[in-house]
């Protein structure tokens, strides 16, 4: 009993002392300006934009020009978003070459030359549309234009319309589907330029690996509807089927500087022709370029915006 009157005692003198720490409640009303403000606020458009540029440039016994570029910008206001990205790369080599034209086993000073060659020479621009319907669904039309020469490719143009939606998202990790429509014009290298109708499927992924780490990865496929007459020959209603596949790995340097590792895979069921050398080739070689180009880059990203 001695034990619970001490208890109760430390209790009521403790009590006052608890409930004079704790804090008064109080009770703020928004005024009509507050909430005008924070609506404001909401409603402000969103810009971000990212460069990336690299360089190396080498003389004397190794001549070596390798570029590359790029740069994406976007605006969300509200259910309404705009997008922007633009990317170049350009590469050129000079090797010493010996070519035994009199056939005696031995290279003379005539024989061995120096020619250059362009590796490299691809650029593209893109722009897109989404409106949102609701948070995860959205429409969206794009439009973009590109070139890759070694590729045989002058001149693509395209157009895109689709659905978008986001298919999962918890904490960290968001997945999101597309579907739609996609026209292409291809002016090839070597060949006349045709239009492509085709079905178009994308998925994306994106996750953060830590809080200055996150990954991406994309699949695009492209499966055209109508049959065509290109410059290797006659191609059937989806048999050219064009995929891409993007994998990137990005980390925090800063708050304005990121590294980045990606890598870009493309691959053409129905390849165009090779860009041509000096001297042509012979009648009836048509040699096609590879299937399958693929990229590795590791640059470092400069938030703009």
């Amino acid at each position: 009993m001695r034990t619970i009157r001490s208890v109760l005692a430390c209790a009521a003198v403790l009590a006052p002392a608890v409930a004079a720490a704790q804090p008064t409640p109080k009770f703020t009303y928004a005024s009509a300006d507050d909430v005008a403000a924070a609506e404001k606020a909401k409603d402000k458009p969103k810009w971000e934009a990212s460069a990336q540029a690299g360089l190396i440039l080498t003389t004397g016994n190794s001549r070596v020009t390798t570029f590359a570029t790029g740069l994406t910008a976007s605006r969300k206001a509200k259910k309404n978003k705009l997008s922007f990205e633009a990317g170049a790369a350009y590469a050129k080599s000079s090797i010493f070459l010996g070519v035994d034209d009199n056939g005696n086993g031995m290279l003379s000073p005539d024989e061995i030359d120096r020619p250059s060659s362009v590796t490299t020479r691809s650029w593209m621009l893109k722009g897109r549309y989404d409106r949102f319907l609701t948070k995860k669904n959205a429409l969206f039309i794009s439009a973009g234009v590109a070139a890759d020469k070694p590729a045989g490719k002058e001149l693509v143009g395209n157009g895109q319309v689709g659905y978008s939606r986001e298919l999962y998202h918890h904490d960290v990790h968001t997945f999101t589907g597309e579907g739609g429509y996609d026209l292409t014009y291809e002016d090839q290298v070597s060949a006349d330029g045709f239009a492509i109708h085709s079905l178009r499927g994308f998925a994306s992924y994106k996750g953060a690996l830590s809080d200055d780490t996150s990954v991406d990865a994309s699949v695009e496929g492209l499966f055209n509807m109508n049959s065509l007459e290109t410059g290797t020959g006659h191609v059937d209603s989806f048999d050219d089927r064009r995929w891409t596949g993007k994998l990137a790995l990005s980390t925090k340097l800063s708050t304005k500087l990121a590294f980045r590792f990606s890598f870009e895979a493309k691959h053409d069921s129905a390849p165009a022709p090779r860009a041509p050398f000096a001297i042509p080739y012979e009648t009836g070689f048509v040699p096609v370029a590879d299937k399958l180009d693929t990229k590795a880059e590791a640059t470092l990203i400069v938030t703009l915006l």
